[in-house]
C-alpha cells in the first residue's frame, strides 16, 4: 500500500516563500472555480458537452501556482474521445485489483493527454439499495471491496501524477432526493460499514475528497464539521484538500469553510466574492482561509513537481492498447449467474443464432450524466457477435417489439440469444435542485435518477418468458447497473449472464464469453433477492432515512432472507473444489491458507474469498463479512494453495463508549470459499484472548 498523503518538506518551503505573495483576492481565487455562468452557458448550450476541458479553479501564473484542471468520471476520462471502460460496479465484479490498476493508469494517461491533472472518479459511495441510480458508479454493497478497489484506481491514477478525487464524503446512497436528504446513522454504523473504506483511500495516499450533496445528521456534507475537520483531517491526519460537489453543495459560505471545505467547484456560487465577504466581515477567520489555501496550492504543486513517469500525447487517448484492456475488463467483469445443462458456451458448430431485444444494437455504456464517456467508437452485443462468427453462422436480429414475429425465429433457430435491461434514461445521475435557475436549464442531463422498480419492463419480462417457452436454448443477457430481480422469468431461460453497461468493447466482449473465447470469472458485488420488500427500506422521496449496520448479504442473513443469488457469487465454465482450511497468526494479521482445485475440463479463474464472523460478542454484529479476496488461475487438475491476508482490523468493532476500536476475546469462525453462501463455504474456528488464537476444525 502505499503511504498516506504527506506534504513534503521541500513543497512546504516553496508553498511558503509563495504563500507571503499572495493578497487576499488571490488567496479567494485559489480556492474558487474558475468558471463563470456565462462561459458554462456556452459549454453547454454550443458544445453540448459536459466537462469536454478541465473545470479549472486556483493557479497563479505569476507565481507559479498551478491551475487545479479537473476532469470526472469514473469509467475513463470524460474529456475527449477517451477510452470508455465498462462501468465502477461491472469492475468490482472482476473483484481484481491488478485490472483495476490498470484501468486507473490509463484513466492517468488520458487525463495527462488531455490538459488535465485532477481525476474526480473515484466513486466509493456504498451501494446499500440496488434502486440507487448511481449504483453503476460504485463498487458495490460490501465496504471492503469497496475499499480495495478504489484503491487500486487511486493509486494507478496517482501514479500519473494525477490527483486522485475521491467522492462523495460521505453516506451518498440516494439520487433523486440527494440534495435535499437527511441521513441519520449511529456513530457504530457509521465508523464500521460507511467510511471504513473511505479511510483505506486515505491511508492509501489519496490526496483530494469530494463532499456530497446530502446532509449527514443534519448538516449538509459540505459543511459538516464532523466528517470534515474532527473525522477526516484530525482522526484520519488528512493533509490533502477537501472540493464540494459541482454546483450546490454549499449552502452557507462560512460554514462550509469553517467546516474544511476548502475548495468551492465549478462555479463561483457561494465562494469568490461571498466568501471574500466572510473573511472581512470576520465570520471565516484568516486562519481557516490559510489553511484551505496552503492544502490546496501545497498538493497542486507537489503533484506537478514529482518526475513523470512517461511522455503524454493525445495519441495515447482512446489508442488500440487503451481499448484492448476496456474490452479485457468488460471480460473479466461479466457474471454467469445460470447455465442448466451448459447451454454455454455456444458451439461454433451452431448453424442458425436468433439474437433479440432492442438493447442488442444500442450504444449502452451507462448513464448520461457527469461521468459519461464519447469514446470513438462502442461496439454493440450484435456487432460483437456477428464480428466473432463471422459467415459460419447465420445471425438473425430482430428488436423483439412483435413478438409473434420473434416467437417464431425463436423455433426456428438452434439457440437465442436475449439482451434485455436498462439505459441511461431508466437509472443514473439525477438533476434536480429545489429551485429553478438558469443553471438548471443548461444542465438538464435527462438521466433516470433512483429505479422505482426493481424488476425489468413489462416487455421484457414477456419477451424473455416468450423466447424460453419456444426454445429451450435461451440465453438471457441482462443489462444493469444494479440488482434485477429475476424471479418472473429465471426458470424460462437457461442461462443467464449479466452483462453490466461493459463499455466502447462491450460488444465484443459478450460474444468471447458466450462462444466460450473466454471462460467467465465475474462474480455479482451484491445480493440479488428474489423479492423488492426482502431489501432495506428505501423511498425514493425521503427527506429523512436511516442507515444502520445491516444492508445487503449481512441484512438478508440477519433476516433470514434466501436471495436469488448471493453478494460473490458466479459460475465458470469449469468447476473449482476447496478444501483444508487453516489460519496462521501473524502480529498484525492473519494469512488463511484454502487449497483450491480446477476439477473441470477447461482452465479458469476463481475468486477465493474469505468471510469473518463473531460469536458470543458483547455488541451485535453481522453473522460476518468480507475480509479478504484473491484472484487466481488454475489449470485443468491444478490443485493450489490460495493464502490470503487478512488484516486483523477487519475483526474489530468501534466502541462508541471509548471511541476507539476494540479486537474482541471471543470465538471467530473464518470462511473461505466461491460466495457470501453458506453452502459455497468451508469454515474454521479460532479463540481469539489475548491475540493469541488457537485454529479449530474445519467445518
Amino acid at each position: 500500500m502505499m503511504d498516506k498523503f504527506k506534504i513534503t518538506e521541500k513543497t512546504t518551503k516553496m508553498v511558503q516563500r509563495i504563500f507571503n505573495r499572495l493578497s487576499l483576492n488571490q488567496k479567494i481565487r485559489i480556492v474558487t472555480g474558475k468558471i463563470t455562468l456565462k462561459e458554462a452557458w456556452f459549454i453547454f448550450r454550443r458544445k453540448r458537452l459536459y466537462n469536454t476541458v478541465p473545470w479549472c479553479a486556483g493557479g497563479v501564473r505569476r507565481l507559479r501556482v498551478p491551475k487545479l484542471k479537473f476532469s470526472d468520471g469514473p469509467r475513463g476520462v470524460v474529456m475527449h474521445d477517451s477510452t470508455c471502460f465498462p462501468v465502477t460496479i461491472a469492475r468490482a465484479a472482476s473483484f481484481d485489483r491488478e485490472l483495476e490498476n490498470s484501468i486507473a493508469q490509463v484513466i492517468g494517461i488520458e487525463a495527462r493527454a488531455g490538459g488535465a491533472n485532477y481525476f474526480g472518479g473515484v466513486c466509493i459511495n456504498l451501494l446499500r439499495h440496488p434502486a440507487w441510480g448511481r449504483a453503476q458508479e460504485s463498487y458495490g454493497e460490501d465496504p471492503f471491496l469497496q475499499g480495495e478497489m478504489g484503491l487500486a484506481l487511486t493509486q494507478g491514477v496517482q501514479k500519473h501524477n494525477v490527483i486522485a478525487c475521491i467522492k462523495h464524503f460521505a453516506l451518498n446512497s440516494m439520487e433523486n432526493m440527494r440534495f435535499e436528504v437527511d441521513v441519520k446513522t449511529e456513530d457504530r454504523a457509521l465508523y464500521e460499514v460507511y467510511l471504513p473504506h473511505f479511510k483505506k483511500c486515505i491511508d492509501g495516499g489519496a490526496a483530494s475528497v469530494m463532499g456530497a450533496y446530502n446532509k449527514v445528521n443534519g448538516d449538509y456534507a459540505c459543511e459538516n464539521k464532523r466528517l470534515l475537520r474532527d473525522i477526516l483531517m484530525k482522526e484520519w491526519g488528512f493533509e490533502g484538500f477537501v472540493i464540494s460537489d459541482f454546483l450546490w453543495a454549499i449552502h452557507d459560505s462560512a460554514k462550509a469553510a469553517n467546516a474544511g471545505c476548502h475548495v468551492e467547484m465549478p462555479i463561483p456560487r457561494k465562494y469568490g466574492k461571498k466568501l471574500k465577504k466572510a473573511v472581512k466581515k470576520g465570520a471565516v477567520s484568516m486562519e481557516v482561509l490559510n489553511d484551505a489555501v496552503t492544502r490546496t496550492i501545497s498538493t497542486l504543486i507537489q503533484f506537478s513537481n514529482q518526475p513523470d513517469i512517461r511522455r503524454y500525447s493525445k495519441k495515447d487517448i482512446a489508442c488500440q492498447s487503451h481499448m484492448e484492456l476496456a474490452r479485457h475488463a468488460a471480460e473479466k467483469s461479466m457474471v454467469l449467474l445460470k447455465n442448466k445443462d451448459n447451454i454455454l458456451p455456444l458451439p461454433a458448430s451452431a448453424e442458425k443464432i436468433l439474437v433479440v431485444g432492442k438493447l442488442a444494437d444500442t450504444e449502452n455504456t451507462g448513464d448520461h450524466g457527469s461521468s459519461r464517456v464519447y469514446p470513438p467508437y462502442v461496439v454493440t452485443p450484435l456487432q460483437g457477435i456477428k464480428k466473432l462468427v463471422g459467415k459460419e453462422t447465420d445471425i438473425i436480429y430482430n428488436d423483439g417489439t412483435n413478438r409473434e414475429q420473434a416467437k417464431k425465429l425463436a423455433q426456428e433457430c438452434d439457440y437465442v440469444i436475449a439482451l434485455c435491461g436498462y439505459q441511461f434514461d431508466d437509472e443514473g445521475e439525477f438533476i434536480r435542485p429545489r429551485k429553478s435557475s438558469r443553471i438548471n436549464d443548461m444542465l438538464e442531463m435527462n438521466s433516470g435518477g433512483d429505479r422505482r422498480n426493481l424488476s425489468l419492463h413489462d416487455e421484457d419480462i414477456e419477451l424473455l418468458k416468450t423466447m424460453g417457452n419456444a426454445n429451450k436454448n435461451t440465453v438471457a443477457v441482462i443489462i444493469a447497473g444494479s440488482a434485477v430481480i429475476m424471479e418472473e422469468w429465471k426458470d424460462d431461460v437457461s442461462s443467464i449472464v449479466m452483462s453490466f453497461y461493459s463499455g466502447s468493447e462491450g460488444g465484443n466482449a459478450l460474444a468471447n464469453i458466450l462462444f466460450g473465447k473466454v471462460n467467465p470469472s465475474g462474480k455479482i458485488p451484491f445480493t440479488i433477492a428474489k423479492r423488492a420488500e426482502d431489501y432495506p427500506f428505501f423511498d425514493i422521496d425521503a427527506k429523512e432515512i436511516t442507515y444502520d449496520l445491516f444492508h445487503g448479504y449481512s441484512y438478508f442473513e440477519k433476516n433470514n432472507y434466501e436471495p436469488a443469488f448471493a453478494f460473490g457469487f458466479g459460475l465458470s465454465y469449469t468447476q473449482f473444489e476447496y478444501s483444508d482450511v487453516k489460519v496462521e497468526e501473524h502480529e498484525d494479521f492473519y494469512d488463511v491458507h484454502v487449497k483450491v482445485k480446477n476439477i473441470g475440463k477447461r482452465a479458469g479463474s476463481e475468486v477465493v474469498q474469505i468471510y469473518i464472523g463473531a460469536q458470543g460478542s458483547i455488541v451485535e454484529r453481522q453473522k460476518k463479512l468480507l475480509a479478504g479476496f484473491e484472484k487466481y488461475e488454475i489449470s485443468i487438475d491444478e490443485k493450489i494453495t490460495a493464502k490470503i491476508k487478512v488484516d486483523k482490523q477487519q475483526l474489530k468493532y468501534y466502541d462508541v463508549a471509548t471511541k476507539s476500536w476494540v479486537l474482541e476475546d471471543c470465538m471467530y469462525t473464518i470462511y473461505a470459499g466461491s460466495s457470501s453462501r453458506d453452502e459455497d463455504l468451508l469454515s474454521c474456528r479460532c479463540s481469539i484472548s489475548f491475540n493469541k488464537t488457537k485454529a479449530g476444525e474445519i467445518e
